[in-house]
């Protein structure tokens, strides 16, 4: 997985830096090109030179030693790089990752970089645990950094938890795993709907839920780094996304999404509803707004269009994807609408659990396929259940062709 893959290695300064050095030698026995670039601390726990014996690249310590006239080297190693690994990563340098500072070699070569970063911490276990380090290290991961958790054990300070950096063969194995998972969709056509639906009433006023699209913003951006070229239909949310594989299209109305899913829907693979779409609309929509009057006002209502249910009806290739938000009797409604849309599979939730419900940063969810198989997935970022769901996708999707 690693044969001709470009790296550049981050290395910190932390005691741990010595297993940096095993790390390179493994990575070049693996047939990577690898370059190291040092901090300043680092390099009065490791000299410069062993990495350099070691890569057979030269060392990369200072912002401004710019080794070929012609590029600018920070910029040109972060366009160079398949992808980056930070090993260790001391506290200091998740701090000015997450927060944007750029004030060493390290650091402008990491905001400049479009490649995956894997992230390896080393350090005290407290210093692991304190609220800044967890804030920054949950930050990092929403942005897509891929961490790779750290050992627990003695640590050099004298203390026994969790802080040592990973064994130099558990970090290859994490990051050529990953490899391998990253081509779990590739080729695929997915297409997502997120967020809610606005039902105008008139110029000022509208019906809407509140729904904020994480859900599905989420499943577009792992779908992504899964390989998929992606369709994002979302209503108006706040949430921005940005991916060379992800063609976003924004809709207002419970009609707009329904064109819009519908005319995309022929070419695709695989099909995820995870938007809120509205039931009803006014069937009026006022041109000039509605003046307060005394007593009560009564709108009258009508349905929108299923728009599940239509593609449902019109499935062919696809692997569709339902997701039903309940309060009550979640996996019986479940298993109703799984069946009645004549779907592949279908996400349920509890919205009134506490961490599951709208807006949410945390989602739990169970997944059942059209073989009614339950898997329950517990709470966790909802980047971490797309995750789930896209995986357990890709399964029943590979067993439909055995």
């Amino acid at each position: 997985m690693l044969t001709d893959k470009k790296i550049v290695l981050g290395v910190t300064g932390g005691i741990a830096s010595y297993k940096a050095c095993a790390l390179t030698s493994k990575l070049t026995q693996k047939g990577a090109h690898v370059k190291v670039i040092m901090t300043e601390n680092a390099t009065k726990f490791v000299s410069p030179l062993t990495f350099q014996a070691l890569s057979r690249n030269p060392v990369y310590d200072d912002t401004f030693d710019e080794k070929d006239p012609k590029k600018i080297a920070h910029i040109d190693l972060a366009d160079w790089a398949d992808m980056i690994i930070i090993a260790p990563a001391t506290a200091n340098i998740l701090t000015k990752l997450a927060v944007g500072i750029a004030d060493d070699m390290l650091t402008t070569t990491l905001l400049a970089t479009k490649a995956p970063v894997y992230i390896a911490p080393a350090m005290n276990v407290h210093m692991y645990e304190h609220p800044a380090i967890v804030k920054h290290m949950k930050q990092l991961d929403h942005w897509g950094y891929h961490f790779i958790e750290p050992g627990a054990g003695y640590l050099a300070c004298g203390w026994v938890g969790k802080g040592r950096l990973e064994e130099p063969e558990t970090i290859i194995n994490v990051i050529e795993s990953h490899l391998l998972e990253e081509q779990i969709l590739k080729g695929k056509n997915v297409l997502i709907s997120a967020g809610p639906t606005r039902e105008i009433i008139d110029p000022v006023r509208f019906l809407s839920n509140r729904s904020s699209g994480k859900m599905g913003f989420a499943l577009a951006e792992v779908a992504a780094h899964f390989g998929a070229n992606v369709t994002l239909i979302a209503g108006p949310v706040h949430e921005h996304i940005q991916h060379p594989n992800i063609h976003r299209i924004d809709v207002v109305s419970a009609e707009d999404m329904y064109h819009a899913m519908h005319k995309y829907y022929p070419t695709q693979d695989i099909v995820i509803k995870a938007a809120a779409v509205a039931d009803y609309r006014p069937k009026v929509v006022h041109k000039q707004k509605m003046k307060k009057q005394e007593g009560e006002l009564v709108l009258e209502m009508v349905r929108t269009q299923d728009i599940l249910q239509s593609l449902g009806e019109k499935k062919q290739q696809q692997f569709l994807v339902g997701f039903a938000a309940e309060t009550t009797n979640v996996i019986e409604n479940g298993l109703k609408k799984l069946k009645a849309k004549n779907l592949d599979a279908i996400v349920v939730n509890d919205v009134s659990e506490q961490g599951a419900g709208f807006a949410s940063d945390t989602n739990k969810v169970t997944y059942i396929n059209r073989d009614e198989h339950l898997e329950k997935i517990p709470l966790a970022s909802k980047r971490e259940i797309a995750k789930e769901i896209l995986r357990r996708i890709s399964r029943d999707l590979e067993d439909e062709f055995k």
